[in-house]
């Protein structure tokens, strides 16, 4: 559990600084042209969410297609045509790329989970919320988790203390009231203590992080809460990888200029993973004494 922590804040502490090297090239990007009768206007780069539509402009992305040259339609190039008449028509570039890049996180998450050992909540939920992290920053979306998991804890010993017994599905709708009511007052909070990140969270990404606590919550019914503990950090470790993939921006320029051969290595790697059978990375390290004897 520790090494897992460590792990976690570890991978907290790189996302931050890459973060901040992005702030601080901002920064840098700064235009001012000082003239007597004229105000300086700071004029900053704006950094890409992929999880927003580009309106009224022709992005990086956009760029890129439009300077690669094709060759015929078949055999090799069918995707990329595709993929421009799709822009051409109106689909964001941005929503293209998340989808050609979420069977890679998924075989990310399958690697972590087939060679290195860690379990989290399947497969799907660390995939979406590494796309909730794209959305609102790992910083953000974390705190709101664990806004969200508090204030579905709180209800639970509340009607423990009181000794009320309910229903699943009625207890589960009661608990939601409760996270909706924490979300809110981190909203309401947001203008105090100077955050218009949290103020401009939208409702996919908490209703996303709802059911990651939704979860959590059910593993701590079934089981206890140092399994629900163990599961949660580890679907937020690969939730963190898998947003670091998502931003580097050589693989979004990959996945969108070569998608048939993006496709065809991630198919490759799942039929290569799904062959494996040995012993997990973990599982090395817990027996290694046993397997040096």
């Amino acid at each position: 559990m520790r090494k897992i922590v460590i792990l976690l804040f570890s991978l907290i502490y790189f996302v931050l600084g890459v973060r901040l090297s992005l702030a601080q090239t901002l920064r840098a990007t700064i235009v001012q042209t000082p003239t007597p009768s004229q105000e300086v206007t700071p004029i900053l780069t704006p950094i890409r969410d992929l999880t927003q539509k580009t309106v009224g402009t022709i992005g990086p992305l956009e760029v890129l297609l439009a300077q690669q040259e094709l060759g015929p339609v078949w055999p090799a190039n069918p995707l990329k045509y595709a993929i421009r008449n799709s822009v051409a028509s109106g689909v964001p570039t941005n929503t293209l790329v998340l989808l050609l890049l979420l069977p890679v996180v998924a075989t990310i998450i399958a690697a972590f989970r087939h060679l290195v050992g860690l379990r989290g909540f399947g497969i799907f939920l660390p995939a979406v919320l590494s796309v909730v992290f794209v959305a609102t920053g790992p910083v953000v979306g974390i705190g709101l988790f664990l806004i969200i998991v508090l204030f579905s804890i709180v209800p639970r010993l509340i009607l423990r203390s009181l000794k009320i017994k309910l229903q699943y599905l009625p207890r589960m709708a009661l608990i939601l009231l409760f996270v909706v009511f924490g979300v809110m007052l981190v909203l309401f909070l947001a203008p105090v203590i100077n955050r218009p990140d949290l103020a401009n969270v939208s409702i996919f990404p908490v209703l996303i992080l709802v059911l990651l606590a939704e979860d959590f919550n059910k593993v701590q019914i079934g089981r206890n809460v140092k399994i629900a503990i163990n599961l949660t950090t580890e679907t937020l470790i690969l939730a963190l990888v898998s947003y670091i993939f998502l931003t580097l921006k050589p693989l979004q320029e990959f996945a969108l200029l070569n998608p048939e051969m993006l496709i065809v290595a991630v198919a490759l790697v799942d039929l290569l993973l799904g062959r494996y059978v040995g012993l997990r990375f973990i599982e090395l390290w817990r027996f290694r004494k046993l397997l040096a004897g």
